[in-house]
């Protein structure tokens, strides 16, 4: 079945920044925006993994091209966005965290976190401001879709964790409750612009990795959202394309949780 509303959907001629692209979910976001028509810049630390995502994005039929940069290097992202000349959309994906239990939390994890979750995702916006302007005043939209968590929006349930370290550390959740107001910030700056800013709170998407290390770990995560089961990483695609795209032309400000129900008992 295809018509108006299928179409609005589509990325055609559209070129999306999307850091963290070669993690877990960075990489279905990635396919997905392809899988769109997008042209997708793809961002991370790891040259490597990028050009392989890009290698199998090309297989497919997208378009890719990689910027292997730190986005916490400020000096770098400012100077990479000056010279953007259109962005339609932008994905602030890409955090740096280093997992630690509450007693061993050090005061630069926080700085770390924040540069990467907070910091680094304004200066990006504030760099790629004229990009997007002249995205917009194409056609009519452009898109800035930022990944916060449910531990931006709850408090993480320690009893769900056989082991200190596979908690949420005490710095992630609050850079990730940051990154939700920035959003709204950011929708109001904006908005008269025609450049929306929204927000995807991803629940729990556990690698598969971690339900062989742990295998109660999934089924314990599972009980808490009200599907009774944790998210597939393909799964975030559908949600970050309504974002993206100008399906969700008339939604700015808006924090899309994608977790299950977790955060609504």
């Amino acid at each position: 079945m295809t018509g108006p509303v299928f179409e609005r959907f589509r990325l055609d001629g559209r070129v999306a920044f999307l850091s963290g692209a070669a993690g877990h979910l960075g990489r279905r976001m990635a396919l997905a925006l392809c899988e769109a028509g997008a042209h997708v810049i793809l961002n991370g630390r790891n040259a490597n993994n990028l050009n392989a995502l890009a290698r199998e994005i090309g297989a497919a039929g997208g378009r890719a091209e990689t910027a292997a940069f730190d986005i916490g290097d400020l000096a770098q992202v400012r100077g990479y966005f000056a010279a953007c000349t259109r962005l339609d959309i932008i994905v602030n994906n890409a955090v740096s965290m280093t997992p630690r239990p509450f007693a061993d939390v050090q005061e630069r994890d926080f700085s770390e976190t924040y540069l990467s979750a907070v910091v680094a995702p304004f200066e990006i916006v504030r760099a790629a401001r004229p990009a997007l302007r002249k995205a917009a005043a194409e056609t009519g939209d452009a898109s800035i879709v930022n990944v916060s968590s449910m531990y931006g929006l709850v408090a993480p349930d320690a009893r769900l964790y056989s082991r200190a370290e596979q908690a949420s550390p005490f710095h992630y959740g609050p850079a990730k409750a940051a990154l939700v107001q920035l959003t709204r910030h950011l929708a109001a700056e904006l908005g008269g612009e025609h450049i929306r800013v929204n927000a995807l709170a991803p629940g729990p998407f556990p690698r598969e990795s971690i339900s062989v290390s742990d295998p109660g770990f999934e089924s314990r995560l599972a009980s808490r959202t009200m599907l009774g089961r944790t998210g597939a990483a393909h799964e975030i695609g559908a949600p970050l394309l309504f974002l993206a795209s100008p399906a969700s032309s008339f939604v700015t400000g808006a924090i899309l949780a994608v977790d299950g129900g977790w955060t609504m008992w």
